[in-house]
């Protein structure tokens, strides 16, 4: 007969803690939406001004956009009134430094996208489409020079967002892959 050692008896694990359906909800449509804006985005960069198939995709393009506006005042709010889960591993200071400033940056830029983007239609006298349902209204008025201003700013956030997104998912992955600790986790659906 054996004698049970208590220590080595694993105890059972703590739930882990995760965002709740709604920030999840909130993270993995926008995520979505937004990489498919910047997608359809930097190709119709590439395009000829005119082309149809450039002005419908350009058009899916703003309804994204607008959609991912509502969205982030929306998932703003919320954040506001419920606070993120805590880490299960402790991450050092500089980790936490990095990951609050790129929040911070991602949060900024899924605000000065859109509205850059309305700007930019808005003043230039263009659509500003959601989904072929109806128009957003036009509360800029319309001036070129405004226009090329937004137009410009759009481009240069666009850069932007395509270097903290790409950030995003390499900070993800790497806690995942490499240090495998439960970052990712608060953000992923349970597993059984």
């Amino acid at each position: 007969m054996t004698t049970l050692d208590l220590d080595t008896v694993r105890q059972p694990a703590e739930p882990l803690p995760r965002y709740d359906l709604v920030q999840r909800g909130f993270h993995w449509s926008m995520a979505v939406i937004i990489i498919a804006a910047m997608l359809i985005g930097l190709y119709c960069a590439y395009q000829p001004p005119g082309q149809a198939t450039r002005r419908f995709l350009l058009e899916w393009h703003k309804s994204l956009g607008l959609t991912a506006l509502v969205l982030i005042v929306l998932r703003i709010a919320y954040r506001l009134a419920k606070a993120a889960p805590p880490y299960l591993d402790r991450l050092g200071r500089l980790n936490h430094a990095a990951a609050s400033a790129a929040h911070l940056g991602l949060y900024a830029l899924m605000l000065f996208m859109p509205l850059s983007g309305y700007w930019n239609s808005a003043a230039g006298g263009y659509s500003l489409p959601f989904f072929w349902l109806f128009q957003w209204p036009r509360i800029v008025p319309v001036d070129k020079a405004a226009s090329h201003v937004a137009e410009e700013l759009h481009l240069w956030g666009a850069w932007a967002i395509y270097g903290v997104v790409g950030l995003h998912v390499a900070a993800a992955l790497w806690h995942h892959f490499i240090k495998r600790d439960h970052v990712l986790d608060r953000m992923l659906p349970r597993s059984r």
